[in-house]
């Protein structure tokens, strides 16, 4: 008994001296350079790492975009890290540090998102130093991320507040909520997208939606549907969603959880599309998407550690 607590004063003394390491890092692209920040520490470096994929528009790899700062990424990889766990975040192509690789709008596709991701995947797999890659897709990072997660090099996949169908579909809900004659002028124009063609004539009010110069974007991303993608995935996958999370339904969960029966699902109470806690109440719920010291809810920590380590 003595030798065993000596062990673990042993044990405790070392973890204290532990020392967490920020490396700014950056993948060439055909385009341009993408920037990324690998946090990790001498003691768990050889262990597990995830590659953090943000959501949609022009998030940084903190969770952030000029219209919010709330350090959601940033502050599940300084959580992961506190367990043992490294990771890898990083700017999108156009955004932040990775400004540079950035598109002119009507050049993007959906397919270099992926591409970008399957790259730091790579990056990851040459350092040599973890022994296993895990990739955290959040929004409409799960996408993405379930998509690169295909290939051998990545180990267990994780889906936070991921999209259960096709983003036309989603698109097309979220116009029922519009005056009737929004989603009359739009059904005709997404379904000409999603047969891969383009439309001209888009009328002036839809004009921010179906722009030309977005529309083969659109038609690239259409092409993805989230439950067939996470079928696809022969390896241990994680599926967390919050039940106030007003942009994605606990029913996209299902649906993704109902594609693979290797899934694991996990619903947090009370925490919003951001991680945080917050309660169903819209107005309460997007004044959380501005407070980057509100901490992030803990059981969403508890549940990806415990599928990584386990």
């Amino acid at each position: 008994m003595k030798l065993l607590i000596t062990s673990l004063l042993l044990l405790t003394s070392f973890n204290l001296f532990a020392t967490p390491t920020t490396e700014i890092v950056s993948i060439e692209t055909g385009s341009g350079r993408l920037e990324g920040t690998l946090l990790s520490d001498d003691l768990n470096n050889a262990k597990a790492v995830a590659l953090i994929i943000a959501g949609s528009g022009p998030t940084d790899r903190d969770g952030n975009n000029p219209a919010m700062k709330n350090n959601s990424l940033k502050m599940l990889a300084d959580e992961l890290l506190k367990v043992g766990i490294s990771s890898l975040r990083y700017d999108k192509r156009g955004i932040g540090h990775s400004k540079d690789a950035g598109l002119n709008e009507i050049d993007l596709r959906f397919e270099n998102y992926i591409d970008d991701a399957k790259s730091w995947i790579e990056y990851l797999h040459n350092l040599d130093r973890f022994k296993q890659i895990v990739v955290i897709g959040h929004s409409e990072g799960s996408l993405i991320g379930m998509v690169a997660a295909q290939q051998k090099n990545v180990d267990k996949f994780v889906s936070i507040a991921g999209a259960g169908q096709p983003i036309d579909q989603i698109l097309r809900e979220q116009l029922k909520a519009q005056p009737p004659v929004v989603l009359e002028q739009s059904t005709p124009i997404l379904d000409k997208l999603l047969q891969g063609q383009t439309v001209e004539n888009v009328p002036p009010f839809l004009n921010g939606l179906f722009r030309p110069s977005v529309q083969p974007y659109m038609i690239s991303w259409f092409k993805y549907d989230p439950q067939k993608e996470i079928s696809k995935l022969q390896k241990p996958v994680l599926i967390v969603q919050g039940t106030s999370d007003i942009q994605v339904s606990l029913a996209d969960a299902d649906k993704l959880a109902a594609a693979n029966q290797r899934a694991k699902k996990v619903v947090i109470e009370n925490m919003n599309h951001i991680f945080k806690p917050s309660p169903l109440d819209k107005q309460a719920n997007v004044s959380t998407y501005n407070q980057p010291d509100l901490p992030i809810k803990p059981e969403l920590i508890s549940a990806v550690s415990e599928f990584i380590q386990n």
